[in-house]
């Protein structure tokens, strides 16, 4: 298989930026069309039921850091993939990962794990684990930079 849509999940951390080059190497290589998509999960924002207009502010505030960033890893990679499209999404990370790939029909998704577990079972982050759960197509999963098992 080769892949023409590949989508490169991003939580912006410094643990994704081995996934995000091996993401953006395989588009070049295959000439794929590269989806990058970061989503602001639920359990991240603030559950004040009484500060919803609070709240609205905070996640449009988020949405907006997180879009620069995304515009960011777009000229990044600009002059090596010619077909960069970005998503921002709000709700539970795994389900939008897989929900994306199915609506743009993707060949691969890439993620990166943590990897900061000794537990063989939990090596891969509870993320990736789900998503290569329930996505039904090809999930790469890239193990951050220096993460070690423990012994």
């Amino acid at each position: 298989m080769v892949p023409k849509k590949i989508l490169f999940c991003t939580d912006f951390s410094e643990n994704s930026q081995p996934a995000w080059k091996l993401a953006v190497d395989y588009a070049k290589a295959f000439g794929a069309q590269l989806f990058i998509l970061h989503v602001i999960d639920h359990k991240d924002l603030p559950g004040y039921v009484d500060w919803a207009e609070r709240l609205r502010e905070i996640r449009g505030d988020i949405e907006r850091a997180a879009q620069e960033r995304l515009q960011l890893m777009v000229k990044d990679c600009g002059q090596m993939v010619k077909d960069v499209k970005i998503y921002c999404r709000t709700g539970i990370t795994s389900k939008e990962i897989v929900g994306l790939a199915q609506e743009e029909s993707v060949d691969l998704i890439v993620v990166g794990s943590h990897g900061w577990t000794g537990m063989k079972e939990l090596v891969v982050g509870s993320v990736a684990r789900s998503v290569l759960k329930r996505a039904h197509r090809p999930v790469l999963i890239v193990e951050a930079l220096g993460a070690k098992e423990n012994p």
